[in-house]
């Protein structure tokens, strides 16, 4: 008796440990280039990053760098700082995948799928088709 009451405390009392674990990647990142923060975060239970920060947010007159590459003529006249390029992300076996990252400097979106490496290194892969025909960067975590 008292072992079926262990294991089922067990069971169920982890499971909050496991659910913890989808959200790690919330936060602020600095991209593999030094160049942005990512600003990680959940909505409907799904991943999204924004750039919070650029170490050159404004072209050489002074004014904001606009998303100039998109493929998308409406949406050319967007500020890069603040545009969302991780899009709907899901956690599953701890990867978070079935999202897009979009590339602002190309303005080509990709496949992607991210996964942690300890706590303070995100290894985000973007790709076309199947995952082993991509690149990996690694982002640091910004404390």
């Amino acid at each position: 008796m008292y072992k079926y009451l262990f294991f089922t405390l067990l069971l169920f009392g982890s499971n909050p440990i496991f659910s913890q674990n989808k959200d790690q990647i919330i936060g602020k990142w600095l991209n593999a280039t030094g160049e942005a923060h990512i600003q990680i975060y959940a909505t409907s239970g799904k991943y999204f990053g924004k750039i919070a920060w650029m170490k050159t947010p404004n072209d050489p007159d002074g004014k904001p760098r606009l998303d100039k590459n998109n493929p998308d003529n409406n949406l050319m006249k967007n500020p890069i700082l603040g545009l969302v390029i991780l899009k709907n992300f899901v956690y599953n076996d701890d990867i978070w995948q079935g999202g897009s990252i979009y590339d602002p400097k190309t303005g080509k979106t990709y496949s992607c799928k991210i996964s942690l490496q300890g706590s303070d290194k995100l290894n985000v892969r973007g790709f076309v088709g199947f995952s082993m025909l991509g690149r990996t960067e690694s982002w640091t975590r910004i404390k």
